[in-house]
This record gives structure tokens, sequence and C-alpha cells, in this order.
């Protein structure tokens, strides 16, 4: 996630469980950087490379942007107040107005977190509810408006998207920073909000739209939600949530886990099971809480004593905690936010009626078993495998499914493994996913199958990681150190996932000239239970519950 001279712009994350990286990578703590200027920070002297027409007003103040070729492009903006001081860990409160015109030429600070292997970046500043703006060339008309919300919950910042070549495709492209890990989950008896902080700053960014867009030439009456991950898990939040009804009109979600389980062992030795990937109760949150701040010295009997004593800690000193961010990557349910476990919701039909495209990588879980196996230089035997698969699934059912997954048809035995958990998890989860939304509202369904993807996470070792988790978002957004990869077919997929996604923002279906037919995902026995494959040999569809073996796994299970 980060470029060879700085936080990598337009990076990607890979990772979204509650114990994943504390697991299989942990969380090395590293010297804390400043990621950028005060978000309350004017700076009234035009900047290098402004001109005229790059100031926009907004509802806080006026902001001057920079021009690249035919884009306009705004950074850093805040849509909300600093969460700090006796604001930490309560709901997002308006910005700050500013007066004279505020610099909006470079990144604003990331939110609070500690370097990992994938993602070497790291933050000490709270005053971080940034976003950003990227608008079309040739505006005419209020474009469609396409917000961004970014994966995995512990790392990363709407800053390193980069939204351009989504805007060539008419959009405005607007991308997110939330507090994350600890900082958007914490949850104490009777705190306002627990367990929700970070979704509710992606509430007040799409608020923000909905003021603010058509400053920007963007229609705030047609805003589409996207995200990856933990990202798209989120949207399935506000999807469900009370608060966010009308503050977007379709959703895109790309590798999300909101219907996902998760098997014990699945996300490496020692990681336990979950009936729900992204989703804890109250008082589950509640007892992350006490376990990961056990070390602060703030322990009381009284909450409101803990919390001004949390509150009053240095960010430095928190992350100092081992794996307090990544304990925190997932979603407190239950209240004023979240008042229903959202799979229910979406399984029941109590969901914010708008369109949805939405899909999964064809190797989503050779991510996870490569980093925490061959990547590292530790070979996944066939020993592992039969441990494995007994951890995960009962010695009754290991057997079955090591029958249908024998490792003489994989190069190897990790590959074995991760095309079982592809299909069991992420698959599964995936389907239940459309078939659930499906019956209330069209759903596009897509497959992101290109093999031969472009890693540009920095990771070693000679581990095939196909089309692996995250792999599709650089056909989407601009990435420095995937696009130099690309070969002439991998660029014309490209063009064909934007075009996709540029149709779906505009009018709620992936239709266009020059686009392959691609039919709405229909569930049920007299259904289509259509997916798209997207890969450069072919863009069609697939019969995914064949590919993934999902009639086995729903009779296994």
């Amino acid at each position: 996630m980060t470029n060879r001279r700085a936080p990598r712009r337009k990076a990607v994350t890979v990772t979204a469980s509650v114990l994943v990286l504390t697991v299989l990578v942990g969380a090395p703590l590293a010297c804390t950087v400043r990621s950028g200027p005060a978000a309350d920070e004017v700076r009234r002297a035009a900047p290098a490379g402004a001109a005229a027409g790059e100031t926009v007003r907004t509802d806080a103040g006026p902001v001057r942007g920079t021009r690249s070729g035919a884009h306009r492009i705004f950074q850093g903006i805040p849509y909300a107040g600093a969460p700090e001081g006796r604001h930490r860990w309560a709901p997002p409160r308006p910005a700050r107005p500013w007066k004279g015109v505020r610099d909006a030429t470079r990144p604003g600070p990331l939110c609070p977190q500690v370097p990992s292997p994938y993602a070497p970046v790291s933050s000490t500043e709270e005053n971080c509810l940034v976003l950003n703006v990227t608008t079309p060339p040739d505006q005419r008309r209020a474009a469609p408006v396409l917000v961004w919300i970014h994966g995995d919950g512990a790392v990363g910042g709407g800053s390193f998207f980069d939204g351009r070549r989504l805007a060539e495709r008419g959009l405005v492209v607007v991308t997110v920073n939330y507090r994350l890990g600890v900082f958007g989950g914490l949850a104490l008896p009777g705190l306002e909000g627990a367990g929700t902080f970070g979704l509710q700053d992606q509430r007040a960014a799409l608020t923000w739209v909905r003021n603010n867009a058509r400053a920007f030439g963007g229609d705030p009456g047609n805003v589409t939600v996207a995200g990856v991950s933990f990202g798209a898990s989120a949207i399935a939040g506000h999807l469900t949530s009370p608060a966010s009804r009308g503050l977007f009109h379709r959703a895109v979600m790309a590798s999300g886990e909101a219907m996902m389980d998760m098997p014990a062992g699945a996300m490496g030795p020692g990681v336990p099971g979950y009936p729900w990937y992204v989703w804890r109760t109250g008082r589950e949150m509640e007892d992350i809480t006490t376990e990961m701040t056990s070390s602060l010295g703030c322990r009381d009997g009284r909450p409101e004593r803990t919390l001004a004593c949390l509150r009053a800690l240095p960010v430095k000193r928190i992350l100092e905690v081992p794996h307090i961010m990544n304990a925190f990557q997932v979603f407190g349910y239950g209240n004023a936010t979240l008042p229903e476990l959202p799979p229910t919701a979406l399984r029941t039909g109590r969901f914010h009626r708008v369109p949805v495209l939405s899909g999964a990588t064809r190797d989503e879980h050779r991510t996870f078993v490569g980093m925490t196996y061959d990547a590292v230089g530790r070979p996944f035997t066939e020993a592992d495998y039969d441990r494995a698969l007994r951890t995960a699934f009962g010695e009754a059912r290991a057997e079955r499914v090591r029958a249908e997954y024998p490792t003489t048809d994989y190069p190897s035995p990790a590959l074995a493994w991760a095309a079982a958990i592809t299909d069991r998890m992420w698959a599964r989860g995936t389907q239940a996913q459309h078939d659930a939304l499906a019956c209330h509202v069209p759903v596009y369904a897509y497959e992101f199958a290109d093999r031969d993807a472009p890693m540009f996470l920095p990771l070693s070792g000679g581990f095939d990681f196909g089309a692996f988790h995250a792999a599709d978002i650089p056909y989407l957004f601009e990435d420095e150190a995937a696009d130099p990869l690309f070969t002439p077919a991998q660029r014309r997929l490209s063009a064909t996932m934007t075009g996709y996604w540029a149709a779906f923002a505009r009018t709620g279906a992936p239709r266009g000239t020059g686009l392959p037919a691609w039919l709405p995902h229909r569930p049920g026995p007299a259904g289509r239970p259509y997916t798209q494959s997207l890969a450069p040999e072919r863009i069609g569809p697939v019969d995914y519950r064949h590919e993934h073996r999902l009639d086995f796994w729903n009779h296994l299970s």
C-alpha cells in the first residue's frame, strides 16, 4: 500500500476480519509519522499550479484545488470536525467553517493507524475526517457522483485511490477517510454510537456529498456508494441503517463480507470461527474493548471514568497496544445506527431499496493463504491441509471436503485449501448476499476472474495468487504499481469495467454502447442466477454455483 517514494496513491486494502492480521502477520509497530497538514489549516496564498475555475465554495468555505489534464482535483476537504479530546469516540459533528480560500491541493492527514507488512504507512493525526473530489472533463450537466469507501478498517485512506479513471467516464468521484480500528469501533456501556463510529463518519461524508455535490458539478440526487472488502461490508450496514436512508441511490459492493461466516482456522492457525465475519453484538464489542485496552491503565468500574481516561491518552500510547487496530475490524449492531443484524435485515427485505452491483474475485482466499504460508517462506503441507480441514469442518466432514478438493487436483496443498475456503466462505456468502438482495432490488452480480492480475501488494515469494482479493480495484482506480504491468488485454478489461461501473452509477444498470450484455441476477428455481465473468479473455456469463461447488457446500452445511 505504499509506493516507492511515499504512501502509495491508489492503494487497495486486503482484509476485514477481527483477528486476521493479529494471527497472520501481526501489526508491527514503527515510528508513527505525521501524515499531512492539520485538517483545519488554511493557506490563503494561491498554490502553485492553481488556475481560474479551481476554486469551489463548500458549505464550510471555499476550497482551491488543482487541475490534472481535463480533471479538477480537490484533496483534504474536511467533512466533519476533528474527533479528538471529548469528541474522540463520539458521533461526528459538522466541520468548523473557515475564512479565506482553503488549500485543497494536497491529501489531508490519514486517520490514526500503524504499519502492516502490506501497508507500511502510519499516522497519529485525529483531525483526519477529510475527503477528496475528482471531477470529470467537459462538465455540461450535473454528473452522477460515486463515493468510495476503502477497505481493511485498520489501515488506509481515501487519498490512496486516484479517481481520474472513473471520472473520465463522466463521474464525480469522492474518496473518504473514516476512523479506523479502535478509534472507529470502541464500545463501552452507555456510550452513544459504540462500535459504529467509522460507519457514522461515512454517513457524515454522504451527508456532505448531498449538501455539496452540486458545487463540484455533481448531482446530489444520483449518488452511488461503492466500496471494497470492509468498505463493502460497511455499505451493507448503510443499506440496513435507518439513518442512512436517502443518502445514496445505488450501491456497489466488491468482495464484501456482509453474509459470510468464518470456519475456525480459515484465516490461519488459532483464529476462531465466527457465525458472522464482520458483525458483533454490543456485548461482544464491549468485551473486545475490555481485552484490548486493559493495559492502558484506564480500568474503572464506571464506564464514564474509563472513557474519560481513554480520551485523555495520546494517540501514540493507544497505538502501542499490539493488535488494537486489527481487533476492531468489525461493526457492532443492536444500536441506533445498526438496530438489527444486517444479514437478517437483508434476508427479510428490511433494507433501502436501491439497485446493487456486487461481486467477488475468483480466488479470494489465495491472498490470505499466501500471506500466511508460502509468501513468508512457510510451505503449507499435506499434514497442514489435513489439520486445517479437521479444524474447520470437524473429523466427520473433513474427509468429504478432502475428497471434493483433493490435492492431486491442485499444484499444491495450499491452493487446494485456498480453493475450499474461497468456495465455502467467500463464494457461498457472496451468492447468499446476491440472492437476498435480488428478491427485492435489481442486482448485477459479477466475478473478477483475471488470474494474471498484477500483484501490487508488497508480498514476496512465488505463490500463485491468481484472481486474488481486491485484485479488481486497480482496474477501476489508477494505480502506479499495477498500471505499468497491464497487458493490452488487461487495459481493455479495465476500460470495460469502468464503462460498466459508470453506466451503473448513471442509470442503475451496467449497460451501454460497446459493453457486453450483462443480465440481472434473479434467484430461485424459476429465476436466472446470472453472474458476469470479468476476465481479459472472456466477458460473459459464468455458472457461479457450479464453479464454486455451492451445491456441495450447501448440502454439507
